[in-house]
């Protein structure tokens, strides 16, 4: 077996050897990409702050829960917890991992729900939380088609991961 203990300290001396092969400054440099690190955080922090802010308060405020059970009564076939995760999904990855750990603690692992909130969770991605960080970190300000593409990729592997579960689990 191989003791993967000494992976890390191995890239690290890897890094420093290429470095000093090359002659960089490997502590400048590291010093440099902590500064933009910082600067980036900055600029990133702001947006992703009003997000969560406002998905905690559709959650809190028991908003989406109404929501969510108005929409259970007319469409049939898919439970009414996986509802908040169809929301959710497309803005943040944190809520939608809350309300999947939410379907586990309430529906259990293996069930139905949980299967599918599973599949939801890895077959789809969160495209408001994408557009809004990545675009406005590198200053893009028209996002053209990207959200209405991302939406709708949302929507076909929601309803691929619904329409899956069902066939080989329902």
């Amino acid at each position: 077996m191989i003791n993967t203990s000494y992976i890390l300290p191995l890239l690290v001396l890897f890094i420093c050897v290429i470095a000093l092969l090359r002659r960089v400054n490997a502590y400048h440099s590291f010093i440099e990409g902590v500064k933009d690190g910082i600067f980036l955080f900055s600029d990133i922090y702001p947006a992703l702050l009003a997000m969560m802010c406002a998905i905690t308060l559709l959650r809190e405020s028991g908003l989406m829960e109404v929501i969510c059970n108005g929409i259970a009564t007319y469409i049939e076939g898919i439970p009414k917890e996986i509802w908040p995760m169809v929301f959710f999904r497309p803005i943040s990855g944190n809520a939608s991992l809350a309300v999947l750990v939410d379907i586990f603690k309430t529906c259990g692992v293996d069930s139905l729900q949980g299967i599918m909130a599973s599949i939801i969770q890895g077959s789809t991605d969160t495209t408001f939380y994408v557009i809004t960080l990545y675009f406005s970190s590198v200053g893009i300000k028209k996002t053209k088609n990207a959200l209405p593409i991302g939406l709708l990729a949302d929507v076909a592997g929601i309803a691929m991961a619904i329409f899956l579960t069902v066939w080989f689990f329902g």
